[in-house]
């Protein structure tokens, strides 16, 4: 008998019977406003019927309903690999299975080589101090420190000296959550991030990671489907940690912001230029982790869930797999079937055609929040640091699904007002 056809009680309890608080930090983490709702959440007995016999995924029907309703805690970590794009909607169970197990045993090789360069890696420590010097010199009193060593190759050492910063990040991330007491699973964290740290040497590791990888790992329990569903996620958002000497890797979001603003509403734009905030870098941290600051760990969740089904397009996997961009139709005209198989965000680039320097629904999402600021900035900023009071004051205020809502009506205006 099919999983879909078996009767499964749904439980729709707090967010917090599915993601615990320490007693001790109850009174200091922001409330959660989400709660999984009959009717309107993507529920695990509305995934399992979304399946074919074969296991083709109905991703429209899916997409329906997360728009309106997330998806319910016990199903986060599957649906998730779909929305970012691991799977293809169209593949079948045996593909999945197939491609999971082929994952699988790469990042065991990858795990095994970044074991071989530190042995810290895979053993359920968590590495907090140096363990190389500048120029690669094993520091004394760290594990293996007596040993000779052969001289380190300058990728080595720089994966090297990111290990205990991996650790520090891990150690202060989501640790209100009774998960992150098992000390195992901080360090299912950490072992995920410094393999991540090795295999994309352009990058490497940057503060704002572990933040988003967290919540991934625990929804996910493989490690290694863990960590491929992280390696997704930072390919749509890599190019925010992506620096130079001379500028900032989010430097590109926060330009369209400032040309969105600008377009929509000229005043607000000219009084943020006028107090010297014109690069508009106090919106840096609600792109770079994607609003986690600003919402609890349930509702940060729901906000993330919404946008990748808003943003979502059904070539996701195929263009990862080709490593090619997406691309609009060729012929312009889509059917209407076809169409809903797209997010509303997606949607409406796929009917003009994408451009160049597409925005994604994030950036529109802080532009909403600034509009609705409007009047309270043209009359208390004084100052950068008046501006970034005022954002901070709507940390635990906002609504994830209204934000997303008026940020796609924003999207709308933005594209028409573009036009013209």
């Amino acid at each position: 008998m099919f999983s879909c056809c078996r009767s499964v009680p749904e439980d729709w309890g707090e967010p917090e019977e599915f993601y615990p608080i320490r007693p001790d930090c109850r009174d200091e983490v922001l409330a959660s406003r989400f709660k999984p709702t009959p009717g309107k959440t993507l529920s695990g007995r509305r995934w399992r019927s979304s399946f074919s016999e074969e296991g083709h995924l109905d991703i429209a029907r899916v997409l329906r309903r997360i728009q309106r309703g997330g998806v319910h805690p016990t199903i986060k970590g599957e649906a998730w690999e779909f929305l970012l794009g691991c799977y293809d909607p169209k593949s079948t169970f045996d593909d999945r299975t197939q491609l999971r197990e082929s994952r699988r045993s790469k990042y065991e090789e990858l795990k095994s080589k970044c074991k071989e360069m530190d042995d810290s890696v895979g053993s359920g420590r968590v590495i907090m101090t140096p363990v190389i010097t500048e120029d690669g010199k094993p520091i004394e009193g760290t594990p293996n420190a007596s040993e000779e060593h052969a001289v380190l190759d300058k990728e080595v050492i720089q994966w090297k000296l990111s290990l205990h910063q991996i650790g520090l990040d891990v150690n202060r991330t989501d640790q209100a959550l009774v998960h992150y007491e098992n000390l195992q699973n901080q360090a299912k964290l950490w072992d995920i991030l410094a393999v991540y740290s090795w295999v994309d040497k352009e990058i490497g590791y940057c503060q704002g990671m572990t933040d988003l990888c967290s919540p991934i790992t625990i929804l996910i329990e493989n490690e290694a489907d863990a960590f491929w569903c992280f390696e997704h996620l930072m390919r749509r958002v890599r190019g925010n940690f992506k620096s130079s000497s001379t500028s900032i890797g989010v430097r590109s979001q926060l330009t369209l912001l400032s040309s969105i603003i600008k377009t929509v509403d000229p005043q607000l734009h000219e009084h943020i230029e006028s107090l010297d905030g014109g690069e508009y870098l106090f919106a840096f941290r609600m792109l770079m982790v994607v609003f986690r600051r600003e919402f609890s760990f349930a509702d940060s969740l729901y906000l993330w869930e919404l946008i990748w089904a808003m943003e979502y397009n059904p070539l996701l996997f195929s263009s990862y797999e080709s490593n090619t961009p997406l691309d609009a139709p060729k012929d312009g005209v889509m059917a209407k079937k076809d169409l809903m198989r797209y997010g509303k965000f997606e949607r409406a680039y796929v009917k003009v055609g994408r451009t160049e320097q597409q925005g994604t629904l994030s950036i529109f999402l802080v532009a909403s929040v600034l509009e609705g600021k409007n009047k309270r900035l043209l009359q208390e900023a004084k100052g950068l640091d008046d501006v970034v009071q005022i954002l901070n004051d709507i940390t635990a205020t906002l609504n994830a699904k209204k934000a997303c809502d008026e940020a796609l009506k924003l999207h709308s205006r933005y594209l028409n007002m573009a036009k013209t």
